[in-house]
């Protein structure tokens, strides 16, 4: 490419990079909005059209979108900087600040990450889920659905699919904001339990250093053991990694309260003041903690074997739409209630 890449033009890549099939402009604006670049879908088809004339791109369809040419993988391992970006960091910050969520009145927006699936996996994928949720190895207990052509927290349904949208983890850092207490997500990692226990990380990745969110890259990966979990209490799930400031743990107690009361969980381990948790250090006048991943109820399903098309950290959706397990029972029935 004669002009050097800007970092708009960097994020598209990067976009289309980390996608196996083409994708569209909406798409890619969503894409790039969880990375915390916000564009409108019109400036990326206009950027688009220069990219395609660099050869770096390719419109495969108007309907399918654009695909990542090998030239296009060239330039953008190039592009150094991209990869230092805390995007996903900077999501993180923007959804807990947007999240509008009042506890007491029940009612408001809460972050979410959303799967679509096939209309006919819909049962299988409720029984894979119900465990999970038991367990604890979810945000809560709590789960919401939507039909092909629905919206569900920004996420359009296609045509023969269905979405299920689990809790995101990030809600802890929204209703702690709504306290005035400042939460620094610090890592997104694989946890390991033992006898319902958190034992240590096996692995890390630095928000900071980030274009993905980190659970979302092991599930893909196949690296989670979320049903062997559930099941007996010992194996590999998604955790992340925060700290909050000393001085306000009673507070974080009672926000802690809070979310229990509603069906949320949450934090599974808070640590001492100034003091490693599970051997990872902590800021001075800070205390760590540690969060269950909102995904894991989708880890369970590419665990077994359910395709499905993930969006993390997607955006809001109101609470009401989330419903209680349980409520699920009559879906989750052995019959599908879609037919091919």
């Amino acid at each position: 490419m004669k002009q050097q890449l800007d970092r708009t033009d960097a994020a598209i890549l990067k976009v289309l990079s980390e996608h196996e099939s083409s994708m569209g402009a909406a798409r890619i604006a969503r894409a790039l909005l969880k990375m915390g670049v916000e564009i409108s879908p019109r400036t990326i088809r206009f950027r688009l059209g220069r990219l395609d004339d660099a050869g770096l791109t390719t419109c495969v369809s108007r309907r399918a979108g654009r695909r990542l040419l090998p030239a296009g993988r060239r330039e953008l391992a190039r592009v150094h900087v991209i990869e230092r970006l805390g995007f996903v960091a900077a999501r993180v910050d923007v959804l807990a600040y947007r999240m509008t969520f009042r506890p007491e009145k029940k009612e408001g927006s809460i972050i979410a990450n959303v799967a679509t699936i096939r209309k006919h996996e819909l049962t299988r994928a409720l029984q894979i889920i119900q465990p999970i949720l038991a367990a604890g190895l979810g945000m809560g207990d709590r789960l919401a659905f939507a039909e092909q052509g629905d919206v569900l927290a920004g996420v359009r349904i296609p045509p023969g699919r269905v979405g299920l949208a689990t809790v995101c983890s990030v809600v802890v850092n929204g209703m702690l904001l709504k306290r005035g207490i400042p939460v620094v997500s610090r890592f997104g990692g694989l946890l390991e339990m033992r006898d319902g226990e958190p034992v240590r990380f096996v692995q890390l990745i630095d928000y900071a250093g980030t274009t993905m969110d980190p659970l979302e890259a092991y599930i893909r990966a196949g690296m989670t053991s979320v049903g062997d979990c559930a099941a007996s209490g010992s194996g590999i799930v998604g955790a992340s990694f925060r700290e909050v400031p000393t001085v306000a743990l009673e507070a974080v107690q009672q926000a802690a309260k809070e979310r229990r009361a509603l069906g949320l969980s949450g934090i599974l381990v808070a640590g001492q003041p100034n003091q490693p948790l599970l051997d990872i250090p902590v800021a001075e006048g800070r205390t760590g903690m540690i969060v269950i991943g909102g995904m894991n109820p989708f880890a369970a399903m590419f665990e077994v074997g359910i395709p499905f098309n993930l969006e993390s950290l997607t955006g809001l959706e109101d609470w009401s739409h989330f419903q209680p397990i349980r409520e699920f029972r009559t879906m989750a029935r052995r019959s599908s209630p879609y037919v091919d």
